[in-house]
């Protein structure tokens, strides 16, 4: 079993996004004995953004591709294999102005990749290669985004990620967001981050019981 873990923050050691993910990932280990994680963490490896060669190579069929738009595919290649190879995938991150960090954006840019992730079928369909993974997004916002707050309509974040992921096979993909966090008191604050770990040790045991039943 593996499970690919993506960080995003560049806060780092402050992260409440990684924490939480970091936390999450124990729990999986402590119940699925074996568990190899991949780690990738963008605030220090991030992904090249989409430039012309990329735009060019990646809609170039791959037996035409020449050596150069091969290397320009090389990063793009890599992470593509690395989301095909894992079984479960947690991704971390705080929302930036409604939306997410541009390392992450960046991330989605080299993976949502033609005849990679997803495919076109003989009908004219388009079909996702990551049906089957069981998703987890974790998120820190700093106003309170759940719905009835002030400021719920200004969430681009969730369906951003709902309809990327989508798009390459990721039918119900779970969300735990902490918040609010930095635009609140602290004790609004701890609450946001009791009730985000009370949901992911949910998430945890769900997908502990279906990955044992399963097996």
């Amino acid at each position: 079993m593996k499970l690919m873990h993506v960080d995003a923050s560049p806060k780092l050691e402050w992260s409440n996004s990684r924490a939480l993910s970091r936390d999450f990932v124990a729990l999986l280990r402590a119940r699925l004995p074996g568990l190899e994680v991949d780690y990738l963490d963008l605030s220090l490896t991030p992904p090249a953004h989409v430039s012309r060669e990329f735009a060019i190579a990646t809609y170039t069929p791959a037996a035409e591709r020449s050596e150069a738009m091969k290397a320009v595919l090389a990063e793009s290649d890599g992470l593509c294999q690395r989301l095909l190879a894992a079984d479960l995938l947690v991704f971390a991150m705080p929302m930036y102005n409604w939306c997410m960090p541009s390392s992450f954006k960046a991330f989605i840019d080299a993976i949502v990749r033609a005849g990679v992730t997803y495919v076109v079928d003989a009908q004219g369909n388009y079909v996702g290669q990551l049906a089957g993974k069981k998703t987890l997004f974790i998120t820190s916002r700093g106003a309170d985004l759940r719905p009835g707050a002030p400021f719920a309509h200004m969430d681009a974040l969730t369906p951003a990620l709902r309809h990327a992921f989508g798009f390459i096979g990721v039918a119900e993909p779970r969300f735990v967001d902490a918040q609010p966090m930095q635009f609140a008191d602290p004790d609004a604050r701890a609450a946001g981050l009791e009730r985000a770990q009370q949901e992911l040790a949910a998430v945890a045991e769900e997908w502990t019981a279906a990955l044992r039943a399963a097996a």
